[in-house]
């Protein structure tokens, strides 16, 4: 696992929402929708350390959730439509928020964890 700094500019946010490599910049983070490349095609780093997880998943929910319940009580309280008007507005838009944030996100936490150099949490078996 190479997890070595590579002395660039490359910021993790503009590198996670460009779903970039986080340090080189240039190759690209997924093979497919959210599948993680084995390597950057670029500067050849292995991308095994990742492990996202359901991190990008949680924060979509609470934003999208929000935002959606928030304009939804919004416009029946307004406007009290039918509950059809309600499912023709809130579906798409529940669909482009999460569909669309899931994959910058995944690749913002992915570049946070290279930037932060994460590891997995141990456990110390000696006490003090």
């Amino acid at each position: 696992m190479d997890l070595q700094p590579f002395h660039t500019a490359v910021s993790p946010y503009q590198a996670g929402l460009t779903c970039r490599c986080p340090r080189c910049g240039r190759g690209k983070l997924f093979s497919g929708f959210l599948t993680v490349a084995p390597r950057c095609e670029a500067c050849g780093l292995d991308y095994s350390f990742d492990d996202s997880g359901d991190g990008p998943v949680v924060f979509i929910i609470l934003l999208a959730g929000s935002v959606v319940v928030g304009l939804a009580l919004w416009v029946e309280i307004t406007w009290m439509p039918p509950f059809w008007v309600h499912a023709v507005l809130w579906t798409p838009l529940v669909l482009l928020a999460t569909l669309g944030l899931l994959r910058p996100l995944k690749a913002t936490m992915i570049a946070l964890q290279y930037a932060r150099k994460a590891e997995p949490g141990r456990l110390d078996k000696g006490g003090s």
